[in-house]
């Protein structure tokens, strides 16, 4: 009869199974679910934190790669500008030595002209100082006589004028 008691069902020892079994279920609940529950709580919050402080940091990131990136633009379009500035000036400065060079050169042919124009009339009044000489001789030898040479200068120099004035 022995195998009667191994079979048979204790329904107290199955109760206090339960309450021990609630009771346990209860205190790990108190001391146990609630602090680690608590623990993950603030880990989640922690790691939302950090996630949120990446997004921050991800956004002041793209805020400050924006900037630079305007920046670089900005500086590309003033080192253009800087460049045009120094083009223009070098052309104008190319211009300006340009013109003053012309300027000299018109001078210098000016003078050249003026030079010739002088020399040209210089040796036209040596010719004609020279013909008044030459031709004061031929007439003394001619005429075998003397005549006052200021008259006959006047009247060779206004001869010599006429054929000048005809030639030009």
């Amino acid at each position: 009869m022995q195998s009667s008691d191994v079979i048979s069902i204790n329904i107290w020892q199955i109760i206090i199974s339960l309450l021990n079994l609630l009771i346990l279920f209860l205190i790990l609940k108190k001391f146990l679910y609630k602090p680690v529950k608590n623990v993950l709580a603030d880990r989640q919050k922690l790691i939302d934190e950090h996630f949120e402080s990446a997004k921050r940091a991800e956004k002041e990131a793209e805020t400050a790669k924006k900037s630079y990136e305007e920046k670089l633009a900005g500086a590309e379009a003033e080192a253009g500008e800087i460049l045009k500035a120094a083009n223009k000036k070098a052309e104008r400065r190319s211009d300006k030595i340009v013109s003053s060079a012309k300027l000299k050169a018109d001078d210098i042919i000016r003078q050249a002209q003026n030079d010739a124009r002088l020399e040209k009339q210089k040796a036209k009044s040596d010719i004609k100082h020279e013909i008044t000489e030459v031709s004061t001789m031929l007439t003394e030898k001619i005429l075998e006589r003397e005549i006052k040479s200021a008259d006959h200068r006047d009247f060779i120099n206004s001869f010599i004028e006429k054929i000048g004035e005809d030639n030009d």
